[in-house]
């Protein structure tokens, strides 16, 4: 939020709804491209790390590894295509489309999924924790001199730029010194003949489908932001972009709860301890969407003075979208623990479908909405979304829970 505010009170409403055009352009590619690779590392080499079936993991780790060097590589080439084929379409100048396709560099320094993961299996999330604030401070830091010196929208670009690859080079040292001291790099190498999926059913399947999941999430997130810029132009992507990052704050405390959950959930999965992952699961809904829900009555009452204070006046207008994108975020936060659960349950082409179908739903209600109703439209249509996204993945975790009840009398 400070890298937020200094930005936004440097560059302006419609040049730093440019930057944020740029940045969520870049950053929907590299979603796209990369796969989920950490889910896999969890869902099939928590076993055998545990049972202490070393070359079984480093295979898995292996894997890993290749899918986030071709995810980086693929994801830099569809960018550059996508400046020189759709950029023009997207609400940035055509001026700046040489900055664009390189900032579009930073994809590879994006795909960070297998040390993510392994710092969840060895449960070092306070290593995650410093790494995920290492690119905020480096944005705010950097921000701060560009404010002082009345610096422009490629300055932003750059410091932007770096937050990414200081948090990046900060995760993978963090992986490699945390598994060589537990020892599981021990005659590891990057490189090693015969087939890495072997004894490993459905590895191909999932990560797909965790891929394909990710991509889908995106209607929810970058892919709003720009549709709105596309359709209405910069400076409402600014408003809508700030009134969503003032909105994903009142979720953002319960979230931090996401990367410590999946591999608790896949160890209670593999231990088919069905009592206590719904015991888990109930909890955390009803704590985090209880929380929620009475953060937003608080944030509803001070909306108007938050946006004046944090972004300056010329972002008040955002107070209204912003009131509908809080609602988002509360019924997203009641959903928090559904998807990891269909996650680790064997449930992730599942998962896939229900998701697929809501956004299939959802990205022409956005549009409808957008062109009819403007910014508010579009905040009208992400609680529409989230509401489907929660009733959808209910739906789901209840048929599964009625598969794992125990028959009447034992």
């Amino acid at each position: 939020m400070g890298a937020t505010a200094l930005a936004a009170r440097t560059l302006g409403v419609e040049m730093f709804g440019v930057l944020i055009l740029v940045h969520a352009y870049v950053q929907s590619i590299g979603e796209i491209a990369k796969f989920q690779s950490w889910q896999a590392l969890l869902q099939y080499g928590t076993a055998p790390f545990e049972a202490g079936r070393l070359g079984e993991f480093q295979r898995v780790l292996r894997f890993s590894l290749l899918l986030d060097g071709l995810s980086g590589i693929g994801g830099v080439v569809i960018a550059l295509l996508g400046v020189q084929l759709i950029g023009s379409s997207l609400g940035w100048p055509a001026a700046i489309s040489p900055e664009v396709s390189t900032y579009s560099l930073v994809i590879v320094f994006m795909v960070s999924a297998t040390p993510t993961g392994a710092l969840r299996l060895l449960n070092r999330f306070d290593l995650l924790a410093w790494q995920s604030s290492i690119d905020s401070w480096v944005r705010v830091i950097g921000a701060g001199i560009a404010w002082y010196l009345g610096a422009g929208l490629d300055v932003f670009l750059a410091i932007w730029f770096l937050g990414q690859v200081v948090a990046f080079v900060f995760l993978f040292a963090a992986a490699h010194s945390t598994l060589k001291a537990r020892g599981a790099l021990e005659g590891f190498k990057l490189y090693a003949k015969g087939s890495l999926t072997d004894g490993f059913p459905g590895i191909w399947s999932f990560v797909w489908s965790t891929n394909l999941n990710s991509t889908l999430a995106l209607a929810f997130t970058h892919i709003g932001t720009l549709m709105v810029g596309a359709l209405l132009g910069a400076r409402d992507a600014a408003l809508f972009r700030v009134a969503k990052q003032l909105g994903d704050a009142v979720a953002k405390p319960a979230k931090l709860i996401v990367p410590a959950l999946y591999p608790e959930l896949a160890r209670l999965a593999a231990a088919r301890d069905h009592t206590m992952l719904k015991y888990l699961v109930r909890q955390l809904a009803l704590t985090a969407g209880g929380a929620a829900s009475v953060l937003l009555i608080i944030a509803a009452l001070i909306r108007e003075p938050a946006l004046r204070l944090l972004v300056g006046e010329e972002f008040v207008a955002a107070k209204d979208v912003l009131l509908w994108l809080l609602g988002a975020s509360v019924v997203s936060l009641w959903a928090l623990p559904l998807e990891p659960l269909l996650m680790s349950t064997g449930s992730a082409s599942a998962a896939f479908r229900m998701r697929l179908a809501v956004t299939l739903a959802y990205l022409p209600l956005l549009y409808w909405a957008t062109i009819h109703g403007g910014l508010i439209g579009a905040g009208v249509a992400a609680v529409i979304g989230a509401a489907l996204m929660l009733g959808g993945q209910l739906w789901l975790v209840l048929r599964w829970y009625r598969r794992t009840e125990l028959p009447r009398g034992d």
